[in-house]
């Protein structure tokens, strides 16, 4: 079986390898590729709407010569009663040629400033975190536990929240009759 995923990032990657290793009913001897997908370079979605779509995207855009194609996307979701306003959720979007299968990840607020930046289009995270003087990385999703390991001193990393979002989304799959 193979899966392609929307990224070459290597942690969204790994993300659906773990994930995928828990339903060995559902994936027998999975072949996992990263592919290019296109995405904005500097962009942020900036609401759970954009998270979304971003999701469906890469792995609409992913789908070649597979049976599966993962899309994972970060962003911004309108949060009431946060300190921000915002939260940042992880999207998953399986696909299978016809359908797509959603799932999301647990949220969390980033710190104010970074929020600022994001929402004026000034930078990603990434850049944000760096012009902040955060951090000296300029891809931080790339760097191993991600922000979301920084900011919680490496007790989640980004697998881990990326891959509740797919585990989320294969909810779908493994309930078949369900949906």
């Amino acid at each position: 079986m193979k899966i392609n995923v929307g990224s070459k990032n290597q942690t969204k990657i790994t993300a659906v390898k773990d994930a995928v290793k828990l339903y060995p009913d559902l994936f027998s001897n999975p072949e996992i590729i990263g592919v290019d997908a296109s995405v904005d370079l500097y962009g942020h979605p900036k609401s759970l709407e954009e998270t979304i779509n971003g999701a469906m995207k890469r792995a609409k855009e992913s789908f070649k010569d597979c049976d599966y194609s993962f899309g994972l996307e970060g962003g911004l979701m309108e949060a009431p009663k946060s300190k921000s306003g915002f939260m940042e959720v992880g999207a998953c979007a399986i696909y299978d040629g016809k359908n797509f299968c959603l799932g999301l990840s647990p949220a969390y607020e980033w710190p104010k400033e970074v929020t600022k930046l994001i929402l004026s289009g000034e930078a990603d995270a990434s850049q944000a975190f760096k012009q902040l003087g955060l951090t000296e990385h300029e891809k931080l999703g790339a760097v191993e536990g991600g922000i979301i390991g920084f900011l919680t001193k490496g007790k989640l990393t980004r697998e881990d929240f990326t891959k509740y979002s797919i585990i989320m989304a294969l909810i779908h799959l493994e309930n078949k009759e369900l949906y």
